[in-house]
């Protein structure tokens, strides 16, 4: 029996890798200033409202957590296509408007989160917006199509969609849990 192969150093696997490369690759930094004003237009200055979005009452940001109600749902709406396509269209259709009703408030605490970035994390955060905003879009026009009666069609699109989300998860999963960042410090404004 071969012996245990430990895990290869993240660097050497692709996913890392090019995580990595979003970090240094400064040609993100106007992308990363346009979420910073956008953050700065959307979210409230420092103060209470603020250190709420970041996460102050439960300890930590809430952002990670909210991902969990569009990506929940709109995975829900994608199972359903795929065991159920003829018996549960209404179903899936309202599960993808639900998802969407749940994406501005996870965008809103991410756009807060966003002022405490470093340089590096900040432009794999905006891939990881960008990418999180057209899978949204992806989302609106499922729901469109199953509301028109093509719901052959949003099943492909919420497919698309949660394609381009998953790897937005990604990239904010190595801003979180690789980079550790937004540093937050419970009860600050910051």
């Amino acid at each position: 029996m071969p012996a245990h192969q430990p895990a290869p150093p993240p660097t050497d696997r692709p996913l890392p890798r090019l995580a990595a490369a979003l970090e240094r690759a400064t040609r993100l930094d106007p992308l990363a200033g346009l979420y910073d004003r956008i953050s700065r237009t959307v979210v409230p200055s420092p103060g209470r409202v603020h250190d709420e979005l970041r996460g102050r009452s439960v300890g930590h940001p809430v952002h990670s957590v909210l991902t969990d109600l569009p990506i929940g749902l709109w995975t829900s709406a994608l199972a359903l296509d795929v065991t159920r396509p003829d018996g549960h269209a209404t179903a899936a259709r309202r599960l993808v408007g639900l998802g969407l009703l749940a994406a501005p408030p996870t965008a809103l605490t991410g756009l807060a989160d966003y002022r405490a970035l470093s340089e590096p994390a900040r432009r794999v955060a905006a891939v990881h917006a960008t990418c999180n905003g057209i899978g949204t879009v992806l989302a609106l026009a499922s729901w469109r199509a199953r509301r028109s009666g093509h719901d052959g069609l949003g099943s492909v699109l919420t497919l698309a969609g949660m394609g381009v989300v998953g790897a937005a998860g990604y990239l904010g999963g190595h801003v979180a849990q690789a980079m550790r960042e937004p540093r937050h410090v419970p009860g600050t404004a910051g």
